[in-house]
């Protein structure tokens, strides 16, 4: 019987609320007790941790991540993120279809699925495309894909523009009690956006989009939920104009969740300065008043998860002048230590940190993890949340590096990473 005791931890606990000094015991890959008194005695053939007061808590769930296999292993494979994943506490990925070809039929996401049992450390749940190609123009075959293994449905940061589609797939989609992760944005406002409506973006000449897009986008998504029943998670809420929506949504008893990226917590639009195109994200960085408000979602629990986004760009892709450079940033290895600077602000606590990074997504999506309970699978992860340290890009595991966070001074470095009791990071 395998078992390993974590002794002297600081125990992150999102379900309960609570930050305290104990103990954590495995056997078999899943836990089997805590405890704040003195850890169990010593057995013969166990490993015994110190954690030496360091933080334990639940694995994190990170929803959303892109993985470019099939069709640009250069940007990524499962290999590499997965190594950048475990190197980064993440013990889940929960992995976005906008692939080349798109994940859209169950030969394609048995593909992902092998290449990731083969290649990744880290444990893999992938979403599958709600239409074909992501084109919206027909929906995909939802119930075989969700018997081949797809944990939720999305087109990814494209638009389904044509709403007599998109209420037909949340139709069907209700049926099987499938959920539906949208990209709430009013496409034709939204188009060709490379900034928020700012000053700042005006004199710099960037094509704008207003924050109002964000909340059109999410109030017909709300109205198509309403009408069908759907479950459904809007998968990044980043402007306050959308709160009152989603709040009123929620207060309705419809099945509706909502997330943000951990850019959008800790970035704002002046974070763009001369142009530097690896803080182009979709959606783009918000004021610093939209930052503030979304800070105090996730601290209400009116936003359910906080994810990286992970989304991997070659050199010659953000080698170009901002508007024609693509979105996106790496996060699979930054999501820990940038969300300490929520923590070391004093916005949110560690427990609520790990239950919007943990424990929501795991929930929402259905799977064990995400926990410290027993019965719980040991999907851990070891960290010091004061460990300073300066990001450098080209340390980075993932094969692409647009991080925005390169050169910067962070605090919270992982120490240990576990998927069912077994490290896959550290010593």
């Amino acid at each position: 019987m395998a078992r390993t005791v974590f002794n002297d931890a600081r125990l992150i606990d999102p379900v309960a609320g609570t930050d305290a000094r104990g103990w954590l015991l495995v056997e078999n890959g899943r836990i089997v007790a805590t405890g704040q008194d003195a850890a169990p005695e010593p057995q013969g053939g166990e490993t015994r941790i110190d954690c030496g007061g360091r933080a334990l808590a639940p694995g994190i769930v990170d929803l959303g991540v892109k993985v470019c296999e099939p069709g640009e292993r250069h940007k990524e494979s499962f290999r590499s993120a997965g190594r950048a994943a475990a190197a980064g506490g993440v013990t889940t990925m929960v992995t976005r279809p906008d692939t080349l070809p798109t994940i859209d039929s169950p030969e394609t996401l048995e593909f992902a699925l092998r290449r990731a049992a083969e290649a990744a450390p880290v444990r893999i749940a992938p979403m599958a495309a709600l239409t074909k190609g992501r084109e919206g123009r027909e929906m995909t075959e939802i119930a075989f894909l969700r018997d081949a293994g797809a944990v939720a449905f999305t087109d990814g940061d494209i638009v389904i523009a044509n709403t007599r589609i998109l209420s037909r797939a949340m139709a069907y989609a209700c049926e099987l009690g499938a959920l539906i992760v949208s990209h709430p944005q009013e496409p034709g406002l939204s188009a060709g956006a490379s900034a928020t409506s700012s000053a700042f973006a005006a004199l710099r000449g960037l094509s704008m989009v207003s924050p109002m897009a964000e909340r059109m986008g999410l109030d017909r998504d709300i109205s198509l939920v309403e009408m069908t029943g759907v479950r459904y998670h809007a998968d990044q809420i980043t402007c306050a104009r959308a709160l009152p929506s989603l709040e009123r949504a929620k207060a309705n008893g419809f099945d509706v969740t909502a997330g943000t990226s951990i850019h959008h917590l800790t970035l704002n639009l002046i974070d763009v300065g001369d142009y530097r195109t690896f803080f182009k994200i979709k959606p783009p960085l918000r004021s610093e008043e939209d930052r503030q408000a979304i800070v105090e979602a996730v601290a209400s629990g009116l936003i359910d998860t906080i994810s990286s986004f992970h989304t991997p760009q070659d050199e010659e892709s953000k080698r170009l002048p901002f508007e024609e450079a693509a979105s996106g940033a790496v996060g699979l290895e930054t999501l820990l230590p940038a969300a300490m600077r929520l923590y070391h602000s004093g916005a949110l606590s560690l427990p609520q940190l790990f239950r919007a990074m943990s424990t929501n997504p795991a929930k929402r999506l259905g799977l064990e993890a995400g926990r410290l309970s027993k019965g719980a699978p040991a999907d851990l992860v070891l960290f010091d949340p004061d460990a300073p340290f300066v990001l450098d890009r080209f340390a980075l595991r993932s094969k692409s590096r647009n991080t925005p966070f390169d050169g910067t001074r962070m605090e919270g470095r992982v120490l240990g990473t576990w998927v069912g009791g077994q490290r896959v990071f550290g010593e």
